[in-house]
């Protein structure tokens, strides 16, 4: 291990220890329900969702009806994942003309990005239109993420619940996780890379001339290679 290596799982540690009692506290009154400075920008957003899908948000389940709703919602999203990406050869927003993801390896990424794991045997730019990167991948960057943290909170309720037969609501968890957690940090962690001039369009890829005066072209090759 180098010096650098140690200095930055320093950093990180010091970061979340730094993070954890704000955060929490935060977290814990997002998912008690309890208003917060989000709430006049998020709220209305909030209980529209439920009116749209028929949730009563003061309705909390029983571990197994909120088991099987995560079940539920977790296999919907990887069939839209994986039809998005077999038909991915006729939908807008792909300039570059992506042919359809193969059967397999729609699968796979279907069923590892759902589960939150993201692993990806394919690159990106050279696979995955816009559309399917949108629509598809990123929804299940925040929506799997968001699974995870609900039934991490619906697990906490059943230690702290020893004696009660509910554990929160999923749809009401996972609306909040999404809402008031992963959205804001987002779009702090976008303002920081717009800040830092990385560049986002919906165009077509570009070509361009490496430092080591390469070329590489929208398919990702230089000199032939694949990168």
């Amino acid at each position: 291990m180098t010096v650098n290596g140690w200095i930055q799982i320093l950093v990180f540690i010091a970061l979340v220890v730094a993070l954890t009692r704000p955060l929490g506290g935060f977290m814990t009154g997002v998912f008690n329900g309890e208003r917060n400075f989000l709430s006049p920008v998020f709220g209305p957003v909030e209980h529209g969702l439920y009116r749209v899908a028929g949730v009563n948000a003061k309705a909390e389940q029983h571990w197994v009806t909120y088991a099987v709703s995560m079940l539920l919602f977790s296999l919907a999203g990887m069939l839209l994942l994986y039809v998005l990406q077999r038909l991915q050869a006729v939908l807008p927003l792909n300039p570059q003309a992506m042919a359809a993801v193969p059967a397999d390896l729609a699968f796979n990424t279907a069923a590892s990005f759902v589960a939150n794991t993201n692993w990806q045997s394919y690159g990106g730019e050279s696979t995955m239109g816009h559309l399917v990167q949108m629509a598809g991948l990123t929804v299940q960057n925040f929506v799997s993420a968001a699974t995870g943290i609900a039934l991490a909170v619906a697990l906490v309720r059943g230690f702290a619940r020893a004696s009660a037969r509910t554990v929160g609501n999923f749809w009401v968890d996972l609306t909040r996780a999404t809402l008031y957690v992963l959205l804001p940090l987002a779009f702090l962690i976008a303002l920081f890379l717009v800040w830092q001039g990385v560049p986002q369009t919906l165009a077509g890829a570009v070509d361009a001339t490496t430092l080591e005066g390469a070329k590489l072209n929208r398919a990702g090759f230089v000199g032939g290679h694949l990168v």
